[in-house]
Parts: structure tokens; C-alpha cells; sequence
């Protein structure tokens, strides 16, 4: 794990994580609002090639609901951010946003207590994988 992020290289194909990985979330409550795929769009925009990588936004409605709650701008930080990239080997990596961290400039002690609780669903979701 990094200050900001929790990780995990799997050996499955990039395809499969990114199922694996919806399951996975869906089963601790989270859904995808967006999904982003930076390939796509790098190849659209830019002309360029650029590994499979995509950005899911994962979203758990009742948190996020007490985080609107208790800090009405909050939302420029939500969804939940969980990358699927292939990296070297034919491998893909897994990272998920450590919301504790990026809470943490907040500074609204009734957020870093609902923030507190989202780390262990998320470190759970790439543990599991």
C-alpha cells in the first residue's frame, strides 16, 4: 500500500479483472456510476496508444449519502476511484483510492469519521481478488 492508495497484480486477463472487480465491490456494497476507459479516449483524443487502463467510480449510496451530509462540497472528491491497468507481463494491477487520505485536507471530523469505515470495505475488495 502507498500513502493515498491500496493495490494488488493479478495474473488474470485485463477483461476478467475489471468483472472480478465489479463483483468484488458489489458484494461490499459499492456500485460503478462511471467508467473510463483511458484508452479509448487517449486513442480518440490524442492519436496515441496507450495500455488497457480504466477507471471505475465506485460508489457505496449510504456513505456517500452521510458524507454529503456532512460536508456539502464533498462531492468534488466522490466517487471512489478503483483502477484496472495492465503493466508489464502480461499482469494487471488493481488500486483503489484510500478515502482516508484524501478526506484528510477536509478537515471536518464528522467526514473523517465516515471516511474512517470506507478503507476496510475497499482494502477488503483488492485483498480478496
Amino acid at each position: 500500500m502507498s500513502g493515498y492508495y491500496f493495490a494488488r497484480t493479478l495474473d488474470w486477463g485485463f477483461d476478467e479483472t475489471i468483472e472480478k472487480v465489479t463483483e468484488a465491490l458489489q458484494q461490499e456494497g459499492f456500485g460503478i456510476l462511471t467508467e473510463i476507459d483511458v484508452r479509448a479516449t487517449l486513442k480518440k483524443k490524442l492519436d496515441v496508444d496507450f495500455r488497457n487502463y480504466r477507471i471505475l467510480g465506485a460508489c457505496n449510496p449510504p456513505f456517500a449519502y452521510q458524507a454529503l451530509q456532512a460536508e456539502d462540497k464533498i462531492g468534488v472528491m466522490l466517487p471512489c476511484n478503483v483502477v484496472v491497468q495492465e503493466i508489464d507481463n502480461g499482469k494487471v494491477e488493481v488500486a483503489a483510492v484510500d478515502p482516508i487520505a484524501s478526506m484528510q485536507a477536509v478537515g471536518n471530523p464528522q467526514l473523517a469519521e465516515i471516511a474512517r469505515l470506507i478503507p476496510g470495505k475497499l482494502k477488503s475488495v483488492i485483498e480478496n481478488l
